[in-house]
């Protein structure tokens, strides 16, 4: 069991704090947490269970196999000899295949064994951004000494995406997917004291995949919430200079230079609450970026040309997709 706890002063309660009370592994694609929030006003404990639910339910982004791609199969509901089970077993296990990920948009991977013998989750080749969270998780079983070579599309994602129709093609099987980390959620509420000094306290209950801890998604999702009412706030800084008393965007002269005039407009609310996950970074210089520690857009305008090109592996090419990403969605 693990118990966290962090305290947050508001100005309207003095002392607010969330605690981790309960944590614990059922089983590799099974995590459970319970933490709770307190003291809250009358109401608050509701308006903020109902949201964190929602956002971790919806908001959160998970990665999944999402198409098989094979020219020896004539349709997804044929069978191959010396193979135990149909196409579509197949294609259903692969489904449950949880996966972790620093993913951005899609990737191939692929498995190549010969029977006969099991095939497993560790059988995948995956690239060194993706990683299974049990490989023990059974795909097919083959009888005879044959050799099965399948291609695999992954995506990292929101949500559910229904496979389609139109989506099939020549020896291309599209998969359902859920991409939601979060299995289940519960908020439930205590409330103590008498007429209006009645305070609540939240309790909130996080199952995940394995993917990700309770406390991870607890994190991903209240981030999430706040870059959905950041918009709200820009009209009222629409003025305000994207620096503070103890830093200082330090920008030096480059051949991009002219690409950052209108980030040099943006606020500072917004510059450290937009993470690099809401651009379309390649997953190169996606990781190269989480590697050295920079998580937003605060941090990217906090260094200098100089300061990237200093990073492991980072290249010129991979400046100019920086900045043109942050140009085109800013």
């Amino acid at each position: 069991m693990v118990r966290e706890k962090v305290t947050v002063s508001t100005p309207t309660l003095r002392c607010m704090q969330w605690k981790c009370v309960e944590s614990r592994t059922d089983s590799k694609l099974l995590y459970y947490g319970r933490f709770i929030l307190s003291p809250l006003m009358k109401g608050q404990a509701d308006t903020i269970g109902i949201a964190m639910r929602r956002a971790l339910l919806g908001e959160i982004e998970g990665t999944c196999i999402t198409r098989v791609k094979s020219e020896n199969v004539p349709h997804e509901y044929s069978t191959i000899r010396g193979i135990q089970e149909s196409v579509h077993e197949i294609l259903m296990n692969l489904k449950e295949i949880v996966l972790r990920s620093n993913l951005y948009g899609t990737c191939d991977a692929s498995i190549c064994v010969r029977g006969p013998g099991y095939v497993t989750a560790q059988d995948i080749i995956l690239p060194p951004y993706v990683e299974i969270v049990d490989n023990t998780q059974h795909i097919a079983s083959l009888t005879e000494p044959m050799n099965l070579c399948i291609g695999l599309e992954i995506e990292r994602n929101r949500g559910y995406l229904r496979k389609m129709p139109h989506n099939f093609q020549d020896g291309s099987y599209p998969i359902d997917a859920v991409f939601m980390p979060v299995r289940n959620v519960n908020h439930s509420i205590h409330s103590y004291g008498n007429g209006n000094e009645k305070q609540e306290v939240l309790f909130l209950e996080i199952w995940t995949n394995g993917s990700l801890t309770p406390k991870e998604a607890l994190h991903e999702a209240s981030r999430n919430l706040i870059d959905l009412f950041i918009p709200f706030l820009h009209k009222e800084e629409e003025n305000l200079p994207l620096e503070d008393n103890q830093h200082t965007v330090r920008l030096s002269p480059f051949p991009f230079h002219h690409k950052l005039d209108k980030l040099r407009k943006n606020k500072i609310t917004m510059a450290k609450s937009t993470f690099i996950d809401q651009f379309e970074f390649s997953p190169r210089v996606y990781n190269c970026l989480k590697r050295s520690k920079i998580y937003t857009l605060w941090d990217i305008l906090n260094n200098t040309q100089e300061d990237l090109m200093k990073l492991e592996h980072f290249r010129l090419e991979d400046l100019k997709e920086v900045f043109g990403s942050l140009e085109k969605h800013l």
